[in-house]
């Protein structure tokens, strides 16, 4: 019955159906024929849906957009460009260090490649980038925005799993941070290559200067980081809290958005998280009808019997969630994967946060591998490349992503340090 459900899966996903229904859809065909009544499916997807956490994804997303559109993007780039501009390649330096910072905020790399790149990537041909490079950096770059917190994948993952979202958002600070840094490594070797300059020295003065430009978009950070980690909110109030500063930065400081813009802004969040509420319903229904029938069970059963070593089961995980990102969406692989694959590791004693961050990465890597590839997408629309130029530097950059998910992967402890220091 379970190839027949894939069968079906697949075919309707063929057919053009979006991932939510096509989900729905089989899941009601291998149905029919068993007697059970159809309407215990409104009731599994209404119930998959009762979840406070779900508010913080609408919460953040309105957040985002207004920071997004309160013009704090080019604050952010003149605050990293005195920390990090004097170094060779600073430009690009600047690029992976705004979208670290960005990534704070927004929780979306769509938005934060949207909202940096058509900034960044103009400046960096002006300083003699190569435009497809400057377009691939920046889609990298904002796949940040999975693994740094607050990260609406790690929201939904936690709602799916049943785990603490602040431990998840915890547990991906480090893994965040490295890859960053990783990132800058990689640019600053095409800089020394191809002998791009330092955007000048070092000046205090104008770090100070930077610092106090942009001390109201470096708050929004401060506040829900600083909240969740001092056990001051959790990350639904963190997500209030961080909408409503990022109300007044740009309703009172910037002035850049205006009250009749807001609905619109209102109108575009819920559009995006009803895409994904849709897929978590139907998501549920599909669950429930694997675990009914014992997949999951078989599915480990299956495994096991390749080996019992959690590194090669984590290693044949990956290979199947780096495939599946080359067709699918981010949010579509989690809503299909975890609630298959989380009791296999919890079996082999994975912690199921450590868990967490693997997915995400493995997101994050689906994010830049054509054809899906959402922010790659969104970066050459913006920067006015061909996907084929683009890819010609962003495999490198794939390449940092590879590693760091294997390092992360086999180093449980970089995922879990923080949060059990924090416990």
């Amino acid at each position: 019955m379970m190839a027949i459900l894939l069968a079906l899966l697949a075919i309707i996903m063929i057919l053009g159906f979006p991932i939510a229904v096509a989900l729905g859809l089989s899941t009601l065909l291998v149905l029919a024929p068993s007697g059970v009544p159809f309407t215990i499916l409104p009731l599994l997807m209404f119930n998959s849906m009762e979840n406070f956490i779900f508010l913080a994804m609408p919460l953040f997303m309105i957040a985002g957009e207004v920071m997004n559109r309160a013009g704090i993007a080019e604050d952010l780039i003149e605050f990293a460009a005195a920390v990090v501009g004097s170094i060779r390649g600073g430009l690009a330096m600047v690029n992976v260090g705004t979208a670290m910072v960005f990534a704070e905020i927004s929780g979306s790399a769509v938005a934060d490649v949207a909202a940096l790149g058509s900034i960044l990537i103009p400046q960096m041909e002006k300083r003699g980038y190569p435009r497809a490079f400057a377009a691939a950096l920046t889609s990298s770059a904002a796949s940040l925005a999975i693994i740094i917190p607050p990260s609406l994948p790690f929201i939904l993952y936690g709602a799916l799993a049943g785990v603490s979202v602040a431990k998840v958002f915890i547990a991906g600070i480090v893994p965040g941070l490295i890859l960053g840094f990783t990132l800058m490594a990689f640019a600053y070797g095409f800089a020394l290559r191809y002998g791009w300059p330092s955007e000048g020295p070092f000046q205090l003065k104008r770090l100070i200067l930077a610092t106090r430009r942009a001390v109201w978009a470096l708050s929004l950070p401060v506040i829900i980081l600083g909240g969740i980690l001092g056990g001051v909110f959790t990350p639904t109030e963190a997500a209030a809290v961080a909408l409503v500063a990022a109300m007044f930065i740009g309703l009172v400081i910037t002035r850049k958005i205006t009250l009749a813009g807001l609905p619109e802004l209102v109108l575009v969040a819920f559009k995006r998280t009803s895409v994904v509420m849709l897929m978590v319903a139907t998501s549920y229904a599909f669950g429930w009808y694997l675990s009914n029938e014992g997949i999951p069970q078989r599915l480990s059963g299956l495994v096991l019997g390749v080996s019992d070593s959690p590194h090669v089961v984590l290693f044949i995980i990956n290979a199947v969630l780096i495939l599946l990102g080359v067709f699918l969406h981010g949010v579509a692989i989690m809503v299909l994967t975890v609630p298959i694959l989380l009791p296999l590791v919890t079996q082999l004693g994975v912690d199921p946060v450590h868990f967490g961050v693997i997915i995400g990465l493995n997101v994050a890597l689906g994010q830049q591998t054509p054809p899906v590839a959402s922010v790659l997408l969104t970066a050459c629309a913006v920067s006015g490349c061909k996907v084929a130029e683009v890819m010609r530097y962003n495999w490198w950059f794939i390449l940092a992503l590879f590693i760091v998910l294997q390092v992360v992967t086999y180093v449980p402890w970089l995922s879990l340090a923080l949060p059990r220091a924090l416990a």
